[in-house]
């Protein structure tokens, strides 16, 4: 009896450490082997790396647009740019024009 008395203090005493034990190997377990763990960060990086790379690209493709926004400012517009693209819109020509298609 006195047996059973002093294995049942000795469980009552050791749950709560037992519990904050697990609690600790659990945050552990996920901070090295979650979605956002330690182990995670080699595929981060890939990631960023090719999200860099996209981005490259895309600032790239801005500045051209951009580049070519300025040069059909209505304050001083290329005339060449926008001669262009009015006979690619409306489809004019000259009757004495000859037009090389380049695509």
């Amino acid at each position: 009896m006195k047996q059973a008395k002093r294995l049942l203090r000795l469980l009552r005493s050791a749950i709560w450490p037992a519990m904050a034990l697990t609690i600790i190997a659990f945050f552990g377990g996920y901070a090295l082997f979650g979605s956002n763990g330690v182990l995670a960060w080699g595929d981060y990086s890939q990631k960023y790396e090719v999200r860099a790379a996209e981005l490259a690209a895309i600032s790239k493709q801005r500045n051209q647009l951009a580049h070519r926004v300025a040069l059909l400012d209505p304050r001083h517009a290329n005339p060449d740019l926008v001669d262009e693209l009015v006979r690619k819109e409306l489809g004019l020509t000259q009757p004495d024009e000859v037009i090389i298609p380049l695509n």
